[in-house]
């Protein structure tokens, strides 16, 4: 059997095919009627962004070595996608809380969900998410703007 450069997307990261293949799935369902974004779709992709978040950091972290050039730009990608990540939950909580039925916010009672306020969690997963970001990232380097990308590619 000849060898292959190129691994089965699938042999390490089984679950990624099926991930993105959702994403593909509910960002074409979007475009069938237009609305605002709400909570719980912006939600939603912030859990996307943090999972994305430290699937670079472990591939960075199992490719810098044997590859640095590569490894470089695997870090400069979960650099941005830490920022996307936060831009996100901060659009999160500028957008207004529903209201329910009797125009109490969801914010106000607390003690219906065993785990807390739904607004918390979004934090919490940006608090976990924050951690890997700081540990591998440095300051000027979170704050830096979007460098432009040289590769060998031709098109």
């Amino acid at each position: 059997m000849p060898h292959s450069t190129h691994a089965d997307p699938g042999s390490h990261h089984p679950y990624l095919r099926a991930a993105t293949a959702g994403v593909r799935h509910h960002t074409s369902s979007l475009t069938l009627a237009p609305l605002p974004a709400e909570r719980p779709q912006i939600d939603a992709v912030h859990a996307h962004f943090a999972a994305l978040h430290l699937l670079l950091d472990r591939l960075h972290a199992d490719t810098h070595l044997p590859w640095p050039s590569a490894g470089q730009q695997l870090a400069a990608a979960r650099t941005r996608l830490w920022q996307a990540a936060t831009a996100v939950h901060d659009a999160y909580h500028l957008l207004p809380r529903p209201a329910e039925p009797g125009g109490v916010g969801e914010d106000c009672r607390p003690e219906r969900l065993p785990e807390g306020p739904p607004f918390l969690t979004i934090c919490q997963r940006h608090l976990a998410a924050s951690h890997t970001a700081r540990r591998t990232t440095s300051p000027s380097d979170l704050a830096s703007p979007l460098r432009t990308h040289h590769s060998s590619c031709t098109r």
